[in-house]
């Protein structure tokens, strides 16, 4: 097992590596920008270090100040949590150059799995269900008007190195295109250094379903899905596990085609593949090779620490369990919460109070304290609210409860639209889908107007 690690990320996510290191007796260190000198993360790790000023680049995403920390503190591994750099295959090599472990699927794996069209081409030819699409780069307009009415609109935009919604466009007619095209790409390169796109049938009212996987390089396990479905600007809001509306039978097909997915990747340590479901039907989308945000719910559905087993598996152990000990033992679901305003525009501060509620049933992964500022140097979510309970019903009546705790003053918040959402009667029978927002609120948001 690993003596050191490195922490290689901010935040909670941050913080939630390191109680997971002290809780298996490995020392932590933190690399920190000056913005974060005085954030819970850092006062908790075993050691820290500074590696540049507040924007990310100069930071986060500064590689040789980051393989410089881990060399000068003797670390033996790196965490990148999520986002920053923890699905650059150049910084996993890199790690391995200097023998440090990067704690996450091989650089190869990394690299294949950022190449999305490339990895549905590939699943596509092994006969794993997918998007009907182009499933390679699309070079120019004429070519991807050739494609669009080849599968029919309406049809969507990715990009083929992205996440988090950026670098997205729905498309619904051909006189959109050329023009969707151009933001699609210019905002794919802003956000990732690569401006390849790639044209998918666009799917209307689908769920957004992904199953959590494991990995030791031999055996494969998966756990019950969770509904990533409640999204705005194609970002998750509301994650719950399992699923109000996947069957049993469903549930074992999708987690038997993620097992089959992560074997013709090569794929080790955990990660994620995401599907849409339309009805009985469906799709491979993407597999994110890191841990995820909304991995508690996963957690506390299956009782069993991710982070811990992203560890092990990572310094070479074999998987602690069997498909067979996995099961649904609870009910979850997860609130993010944003400093952002009713329009989702991000919005910094000081936090002046602050009351995290708590209580059985109410975990709450969050690095903010009273006095803190909220930069706006980095993404918006600031604290994931996760409740739990026999029942699905039972789970919502807590999350709605320790939102009415939470008070937060400083900085605006998402807490209202998250109020709205539990109340709504849709999402309370679970009848929703990726359009649900838009539904509730009765206006067109698909592309972030």
């Amino acid at each position: 097992m690993f003596k050191k690690v490195l922490v290689s990320n901010r935040g909670e996510i941050a913080l939630r590596i390191i109680r997971a290191l002290k809780e298996m007796n490995i020392k932590s260190v933190i690399v920190y920008s000056e913005a974060d000198r005085d954030s819970i993360a850092v006062r908790l790790a075993d050691d820290r270090v500074c590696v540049g000023p507040a924007p990310a680049p100069a930071s986060y995403l500064n590689i040789s100040q980051i393989i410089s920390a881990a060399v000068l503190k003797k670390c033996d591994a790196l965490h990148p949590g999520y986002g920053f750099l923890a699905e650059n295959h150049h910084f996993a090599e890199i790690c391995k150059s200097y023998n440090i472990t990067f704690i996450g699927p091989t650089p190869t794996t990394i690299a294949l799995a950022g190449k999305k069209a490339e990895v549905i081409e590939l699943l596509k030819s092994k006969g794993v269900p997918v998007v009907p699409g182009s499933h390679a780069v699309c070079k120019d307009v004429k070519s991807a008007k050739k494609i669009a009415a080849s599968i029919r609109y309406p049809v969507i935009i990715k990009a083929s190195a992205g996440g988090g919604g950026k670098g997205m466009r729905i498309v619904e007619k051909e006189d959109e295109l050329a023009k969707a095209f151009e933001i699609a790409s210019s905002e794919a390169q802003g956000a990732f250094g690569n401006s390849d796109i790639y044209i998918e049938k666009y799917i209307e009212n689908p769920r957004h379903i992904e199953i959590q996987i494991a990995a030791d390089g031999g055996d494969v396990v998966y756990f019950p899905e969770r509904d990533c479905s409640i999204q705005r600007h194609h970002q998750k809001i509301i994650e719950e596990a399992p699923s109000p509306k996947i069957t049993p039978k469903l549930r074992k097909k999708l987690g038997e085609t993620a097992i089959r997915i992560a074997k013709i990747l090569n794929y080790t340590t955990v990660g994620t593949v995401e599907f849409l479901v339309s009805k009985n039907n469906f799709y491979f989308m993407e597999i994110n090779a890191r841990i995820q945000v909304e991995h508690p719910i996963t957690e506390l559905i299956s009782d069993v620490d991710m982070a811990k087993i992203q560890i092990t598996l990572a310094a070479g152990e074999k998987l602690p369990l069997r498909q067979g000990d996995i099961a649904i033992l609870n009910n979850a679901i997860e609130c993010r919460i944003n400093s952002e305003d009713e329009d989702f525009i991000p919005s910094s501060g000081v936090v002046r109070k602050l009351f995290i509620p708590g209580g059985p049933g109410v975990r709450v992964d969050t690095a903010i304290s009273q006095g803190d500022e909220i930069s706006p140097f980095y993404d918006s979510l600031i604290a994931k609210v996760i409740t739990w309970g026999a029942s699905r019903s039972e789970a919502i009546v807590k999350m709605k409860r320790a939102l009415d705790e939470f008070i937060i003053e400083g900085v605006d918040t998402n807490i209202p639209l998250h109020r709205r959402i539990l109340e709504n009667e849709n999402f309370l029978k679970g009848c929703y889908s990726t359009s649900f927002l838009e539904e509730m609120n009765g206006k067109n948001q698909k592309n972030n107007k």
